[in-house]
């Protein structure tokens, strides 16, 4: 029986970034040094099909630092964490990694300035992310307020209008993020922005990847987690750009064939945390279905690397 014809819009960049490639090697290089087990606090990202090859390479992943053992090496995740989480390990003499993404160091560090100068900060976030949580967690209660919406900033209670600046989550919808901050600087005209763009190059790139391949598509898929903001973000992003049909997978065995049936073309991408072979699986199972033909939509090069924390580069 003859397969039907569709074409593949593959979008690049898409998948791993620098700061999900950089977590992974310092679980891997940390069970280099120290053998298993090595305990991770959260999810080092947030993908399931990697956290569950770290686990059989010996990783332990918990949700607390409570749940650690003092005498084994604990590593913080990718999203970063509240200056609580280091401060409590210190003073039980634990050794500890720090793998939070270098462009989420960059916005803590970012917000910590802004306090020296007297600002209250406004994050610009999802509540309950890790992501959202760790940067909070660089200042006492109260210094940071959270917005999440449009609507969020006409009910923001601040200390004083005239001495506010706002950081953002790296991994947000950059046109939703966009209407936010336009509704802090009429709010609030005084507020000082970040030097540089707080979402990350990655989040930027694939979000744009996705704008350029979602019209040419009847359907479009997101290879990632449900947990991912960057992956959810893409299909979000997928859908406002003209994709009638845009859903999330995390692997081949979830997608709805029943919803693709009669498709010419779909597109695909993968958030920040989803590994190529995961991507590879989901193409496979269309070859499988469909007489494919791949056609790569490139719309930037990434050449982004961050090197491992000094203490994995060191000898044993």
């Amino acid at each position: 029986m003859t397969k039907p014809p569709l074409t593949i819009h593959l979008a690049a960049p898409r998948g791993f970034c620098a700061g999900v490639d950089r977590a992974i090697k310092i679980v891997e290089m940390a069970l280099e040094k120290w053998g298993a087990p090595v305990f991770v606090r959260h999810e080092i990202v947030h993908n399931k099909f990697v956290v569950d090859n770290l686990r059989d390479q010996g990783a332990v992943f918990v949700e607390e630092l409570e749940d650690c053992p003092d005498d084994r090496p604990v590593i913080f995740s990718a999203h970063g964490v509240p200056k609580s989480v280091p401060a409590a390990a210190e003073a039980r003499q634990m050794i500890y990694v720090d793998a939070t993404c270098p462009l989420v160091s960059k916005v803590h560090i970012e917000a910590e300035r802004h306090a020296e100068n007297g600002l209250q900060i406004v994050m610009i976030g999802h509540a309950g992310h890790p992501e959202t949580i760790g940067t909070m967690g660089q200042l006492p209660a109260g210094d940071v307020l959270l917005v999440e919406t449009v609507e969020d900033v006409a009910t923001l209670d601040v200390r004083d209008p005239g001495k506010l600046a706002y950081v953002t989550q790296t991994t947000l919808s950059i046109d939703d993020t966009a209407d936010v901050v336009a509704a802090l600087q009429e709010r609030f005209p005084a507020i000082v922005g970040p030097h540089k763009e707080d979402i990350c190059y990655a989040t930027t790139n694939r979000q744009q990847a996705v704008k350029e391949i979602a019209p040419l598509c009847d359907a479009l898929l997101v290879v990632g987690a449900p947990n991912s903001s960057n992956s959810k973000r893409l299909v979000e992003v997928g859908a406002r750009a003209g994709c009638s049909y845009a859903q999330l997978v995390q692997r081949a065995g979830d997608i709805d064939w029943r919803a693709l049936e009669g498709i010419g073309s779909l597109g695909i991408t993968a958030g920040a945390s989803a590994p190529e072979v995961l991507v590879n699986e989901v193409i496979d199972a269309f070859r499988d279905r469909f007489d494919v033909t791949v056609n790569l939509v490139e719309t930037a090069q990434e050449r982004v690397n961050f090197k491992v924390p000094r203490v994995l580069r060191e000898e044993a």
